[in-house]
């Protein structure tokens, strides 16, 4: 059956729009290209109080999985934006990493949040770095930057991942203004008063009705709390977005979704392509299916698969025993 290209188009945005439904997250505001003018030679000389050298016997831990044609798995990547703490490396640091896992079968769907500080080697080179240092480094040598990424993620996690998604927060808050606001339900109320300067972003305890800017502020809040918890309400966020879309049935408008993302597609970059129609349309189908309560999530934080500690005086993560093990094991098990 012939199916024309505006069809197909509006099919890839169609699911590519469920997808960001499902994995979109925050982070701080990116003004700059994707592309990196930055040599890595450049990045290692500015981050060279972090930078350390992969021990050989390290070296054994970083095997790429091999694809599994029964799952699906995407790698979602948040941009940083401009850095305060590194004006120039920070502009490119990933401080969200989420997996979202399909089983094309079941439909049975899971979303993991890496941690930022997760310390690991850098794609292409023998050297160590924290994780949202990678896109950097892998962008800055042989590829557009995904490459090397989802090579470095398939190998910590033991999964293969099929695809990458990359967005900046403006994709988010125009996703969240479009729909009208989403609504969040706090058992507490939330108060960042130490990240925002003068200003206090605060949430009292009940339904709160966010707008962009404001869910961009609650999903980016960290000094008062920590980076995990962070992750938790990027997750909590993304389901929001979720069901608002849902409710006003957005997904159910395939050239609404087209419309949409047209709008917003200086903001994201991916490795899907139009022939990659079918495993978008399982994946959308199956995100579709399953409300947000009984998609499996999860945060890897310090008090289960990953311990603190320090390089050069800068904190980091290490997988427990300094082995992927328990990691692999988790991602094994997300959708089971």
């Amino acid at each position: 059956m012939y199916i024309s290209s505006d069809t197909k188009r509006i099919i890839m945005f169609s699911a590519l729009g469920l997808i960001l439904v499902a994995v979109l997250w925050v982070t701080k505001p990116w003004v700059r290209s994707f592309e990196i003018n930055m040599e890595v030679s450049d990045l290692l000389d500015q981050r060279k109080h972090i930078v350390g050298i992969l021990p050989i016997l390290e070296k054994k831990e970083y095997i790429t999985p091999k694809k599994e044609k029964d799952r699906l798995d995407i790698l979602i990547l948040g941009i940083r934006g401009d850095g305060e703490e590194e004006p120039e490396a920070g502009s490119y640091l990933t401080d969200t990493l989420m997996v979202l896992s399909v089983d094309k079968n079941t439909g049975e769907t899971g979303l993991i949040s890496i941690p930022r500080d997760l310390y690991v080697k850098m794609p292409y080179l023998d050297k160590k770095d924290k994780i949202n240092a990678a896109y950097a480094y892998s962008a800055g040598s042989k590829d557009s930057g995904l490459a090397g990424v989802k090579t470095l993620i398939s190998q910590i996690t033991g999964i293969y991942i099929d695809y990458a998604v990359l967005f900046d927060f403006e994709a988010f808050r125009g996703l969240v203004d479009i729909v009208g606001g989403v609504d969040v339900s706090l058992a507490v109320p939330f108060e960042e008063d130490l990240q925002w300067g003068s200003s206090s972003f605060y949430l009292p305890a009940g339904d709160n009705h966010l707008d962009g800017e404001a869910a961009l502020y609650y999903a980016r809040s960290r000094f008062s709390t920590s980076d995990f918890d962070r992750s938790r309400r990027q997750q909590e966020i993304i389901f929001a977005l979720k069901e608002k879309m849902v409710s006003l049935g957005f997904l159910a408008n395939p050239r609404k979704i087209s419309n949409t993302l047209d709008t917003i597609k200086q903001h994201i970059r991916t490795d899907i392509q139009l022939w990659d129609i079918n495993d978008l349309v399982k994946v959308a189908s199956a995100i579709n299916k399953v409300g947000a309560g009984n998609i499996n999530t999860f945060v890897i934080h310090s008090e289960n698969l990953v311990y603190e500690t320090k390089q050069n005086g800068i904190y980091i993560l290490v997988p427990n025993e300094n082995t992927f093990a328990g990691i692999r094991e988790k991602f094994k098990t997300i959708l089971q």
